[in-house]
Order: C-alpha cells, then sequence, then structure tokens
C-alpha cells in the first residue's frame, strides 16, 4: 500500500473518532441539559403544611424532604406515592402531596392527647381511652397534666393501671369542654376523692362534687381574664345554676 493511501487511511480513522467523540460529547451534553431541565421544571418552590401542632412546620420540612433529590417534586411524589410517614413520635401518620410541579403539600395527623402523667423522670402522654401513646422527655403545649391518678407502673401502648378507669371519661369530657371554649388547663388534679381542681397557671380553680362543668368552665371564660397575673384558688365548690356564689382567696 502507497504512503498516499496510508495517510488517506489514516485521516478517515481520525476523523471518525473525532465524529464519535463529538456524537458522544452531544449525547451527554443533551442529557445533562436534560437532567438539569427536569431538576428545575419541578423544583419545589412552595411547601404547605397542615395540621401541625407538636413538630414546628421547619422540622415537618425536614422530616418529610430528607434526601438529596427531595426538592423535586417528581421525585418527592415517587418517594411517598401511596406512602403514609407513620414512625413519628406524637404523630399517627403524615400524609404528602403535590399539589403541582411547584407546590407540596403536608398533611399531618397527630395522635389525640387528652393529657399526660408524670413518671420516673417523663412525661407519660395518654389518649381519650387512658392508652399510654407516647413517651416524652419534652412537653408538649395545650397538653394538661392530669395528677392525684395512682398507679404503681407504667407500659406504652397499654393502659394506665388506675383503679377507676371511668376517670379518662371524665378528663376526655373536661378537656373537650375546656376546648369548646377556647380554654387551656396546665393541670387537672384528682383527690382521693376525685374531686377536680383546675390548673390555670397560677390560680387554682376548686371544683365540688357532682359540679356542673359545662356551666363552671363557661363561667370561667369571663372570670379569668381578670385573675391574668394573680395567684390564689378560686372557689367554686358549691356553683350551680341555684347558687352563683364564687371567692377568690389570693394567695399571700
Amino acid at each position: 500500500m502507497s504512503k498516499e493511501k496510508k495517510r488517506k487511511l489514516n485521516m478517515t480513522g481520525k476523523s471518525g473518532l473525532i465524529i464519535k467523540c463529538a456524537l458522544i460529547g452531544c449525547v451527554l451534553a443533551l442529557l445533562a441539559g436534560g437532567i438539569v431541565w427536569f431538576l428545575e421544571s419541578h423544583h419545589i418552590t412552595a411547601v404547605v403544611v397542615e395540621g401541625n401542632a407538636h413538630y414546628t412546620t421547619e422540622q415537618i420540612k425536614e422530616i418529610v424532604m430528607d434526601s438529596k433529590f427531595s426538592d423535586n417534586s417528581i421525585f418527592l411524589s415517587m418517594q411517598y406515592h401511596n406512602k403514609s410517614i407513620t414512625d413519628i413520635p406524637f404523630v399517627e401518620r403524615i400524609d404528602v402531596s403535590v399539589v403541582d410541579k411547584h407546590t407540596v403539600k403536608i398533611t399531618v395527623y397527630e395522635k389525640a392527647l387528652a393529657g399526660y402523667v408524670q413518671y420516673l423522670g417523663s412525661y407519660m402522654y395518654f389518649d381519650k381511652d387512658g392508652i399510654i401513646v407516647e413517651s416524652s422527655n419534652i412537653l408538649t403545649p395545650g397538653i394538661p397534666e392530669v395528677s392525684g391518678l395512682q398507679f404503681n407502673h407504667v407500659v406504652l401502648h397499654e393502659m394506665l393501671p388506675v383503679e377507676n378507669e371511668n376517670i379518662f371519661q371524665e378528663i376526655l369530657n373536661i378537656t373537650n369542654l375546656l376546648n369548646k371554649h377556647s380554654l387551656s388547663a396546665t393541670k387537672i388534679h384528682f383527690d382521693a376523692f376525685y374531686n377536680i381542681t383546675l390548673y390555670f397557671g397560677d390560680v387554682r380553680v376548686v371544683l365540688g362534687e357532682d359540679a356542673d362543668l359545662d356551666q363552671i368552665i363557661m363561667r370561667l371564660t369571663g372570670i379569668l381574664p381578670h385573675l391574668e397575673g394573680k395567684s390564689g384558688v378560686l372557689h367554686m365548690e358549691t356553683f350551680s345554676e341555684g347558687n352563683k356564689d364564687i371567692t377568690f382567696e389570693e394567695d399571700i
């Protein structure tokens, strides 16, 4: 083979290699551009969080958007397709839905807590049936402490072992009425005879036997604002439909 022909073959081979490299480069550039477009066109710019009380909005976002590509709506949709987050303390489940390619909605369903008792340095939260649903060293705002109950052990996910199990229905009635009238007690105390004292900060409201809770709590909505910043006992032991006597004994 002549030198001229060899030179032409070498040039042809080099040209083919250059073309192949150029094609590969174009394909890689297109892929890179496609990835950039995919990430940018479905980048999440708005996150709506609903139903959270125990956790802040930022904490919920961190729980849900916990991976490198969690700011992409398609990736997030695939990650939580037909799947809820269920392993978070104080939370029944968290649902994630994509509203549009830039907006995600996170709905938090928190466990319904009726109150908590203190046990061995922890706060043991229970539901309306007296079942211990969470143990924590952190106080949850808006959930009252319940004191005066007698028990010798606590087991997570089991009923608090008290002598009178009807007490949990009483606690539920109290918390429902407080919520109805937009009041928040810090503590609900039962004495040995199950008489009730409600704590609103430093104000203790003493109730009598067979107290009309609805009437009393409705009356408290008008009284408590006038006792703000004070400390003492509000006597409502004899309060009833026919007896409106109420006295406040301020602490000295």
